[in-house]
């Protein structure tokens, strides 16, 4: 029998970093910078997370897999997810290995920053040009688009830069 690790703040920010965004596999709930609170009362466990878009259809899968990786790997009396809205989720709280992840997957980042005017741009994540086009503002889902790189020919996703600005 596998002894479970002890309950921590670090020991649940370890398995949060193996659980993955259900739809980019790349990328963890903390590369996403999802994670907003861990609280820890004896052996419960609590995880406040910042939905990225409202109605995200992959919420309900992020919060099965993060409560069934925390009680399969800790011995813990009980694990929740709570999805709290404030301070609001933006694109800037994205980390490196996440942004890496996502090019890796074949997604564009979003920008680190937007220009004056409001506009953005990224590079294509398959050849690094910087020749590329918006095909259509709307993607797969909410939070992504559809580019088109005139360098390599490869159409891509891009996830869109949310801001509190």
């Amino acid at each position: 029998m596998m002894t479970a690790m002890p309950i921590s703040q670090k020991v649940i920010l370890e398995i949060l970093d193996t659980v993955k965004d259900p739809e980019i596999d790349t990328v963890s709930v903390i590369d996403l910078g999802m994670i907003e609170n861990i609280h820890i009362d004896g052996r419960k466990v609590t995880v406040d997370i910042l939905p990225t878009f409202l109605g995200c259809p992959a919420l309900e899968i992020i919060e099965r897999n993060i409560v069934r990786a925390i009680e399969t790997s800790t011995p813990v009396e009980s694990a929740k997810v709570r999805f709290v809205y404030h301070p609001p989720w933006t694109s800037d709280r994205i980390t490196q290995k996440g942004h890496d992840g996502l090019r890796e997957f074949g997604i564009a980042p979003p920008p680190r920053h937007m220009e004056e005017d409001g506009t953005w741009h990224v590079d294509c994540p398959y050849c690094d040009s910087t020749y590329v086009t918006m095909e259509n503002i709307f993607g797969p889902t909410a939070c992504r688009s559809i580019l088109y790189c005139k360098s390599c020919k490869n159409p891509f996703e891009a996830m869109k830069p949310i801001s509190n600005i």
